[in-house]
């Protein structure tokens, strides 16, 4: 082999070697690039998620001044909101905040037997935080849903899947959480009829003041329905 020859073998192998060494960069940038937007979205639920746990307490004392006696549920729900604060991970925090949503529920239902507690200002304020959180959470989680799912493809195909493992890159967890704690709990007002049992209907199917009851509300009197 002449010296020709040589060099050019020698330049061949070290254009080699730099193309390899930029392939492997880039995908490892573009795994770290990825990992660092599940991170980034897992901190806007975690964010969300501490919100709605700072509102329970305000939302428990104003309950309280209504029905203090209602002792085992207030526990509950402290206990739920103490498990959803300790939780760790994607996985764990779901669950908690599964159960965190039926403790909730237990709570709002408490209005049913208290009309000052519905009229409330402070609760009705609470609630629509509450809403507001639970809407900004289910967001967030199909935002780190979708980034987990294209993380967790990269790492598996190839080329990412050939170095994944040695670079300590690992599946993410997808933040799934029971279908009870997708939606805020609704609280019902019941309507009292003069010439009819108590019928229930949901706050956003109240009539306003100058609209007559609807029709399946069942009233029968000329004087309108008033809200208990």
């Amino acid at each position: 082999m002449n010296m020709k020859s040589l060099a050019v073998v020698i330049v061949t192998i070290a254009v080699l070697i730099v193309v390899g060494a930029m392939w492997t960069i880039a995908i490892k940038n573009g795994l770290i690039t990825q990992d660092e937007g599940v991170k980034e979205a897992w901190a806007q639920i975690d964010t969300q998620l501490q919100r709605r746990a700072d509102l329970i307490p305000n939302l428990v004392n104003t309950v309280k001044g209504y029905a203090a006696h209602e002792k085992k549920i207030f526990e509950t729900v402290a206990n739920a909101r103490a498990r959803l604060l300790a939780a760790q991970g994607p996985a764990e925090k779901g669950e908690a905040a599964g159960v965190l949503n039926s403790a909730l529920g237990r709570l709002l239902a408490i209005a049913e037997n208290y009309p000052q507690l519905k009229a409330d200002n402070a609760f009705v304020r609470l609630q629509d935080e509450l809403a507001g959180t639970e809407n900004r959470i289910a967001v967030a989680r199909i935002r780190y849903n979708d980034a987990v799912k294209r993380f967790n493809l990269a790492i598996r195909r190839f080329p990412g899947s050939l170095f994944a493992s040695r670079w300590g890159f690992r599946p993410a967890e997808y933040f799934e959480v029971s279908a009870a704690a997708t939606a805020v709990p609704e609280v019902k007002f019941r309507w009292r009829c003069c010439r009819q049992p108590t019928a229930t209907a949901s706050r956003a199917a109240l009539p306003t003041r100058n609209e007559k009851p609807r029709a399946n509300f069942a009233c029968m009197c000329s004087g309108g329905c008033a809200a208990t």
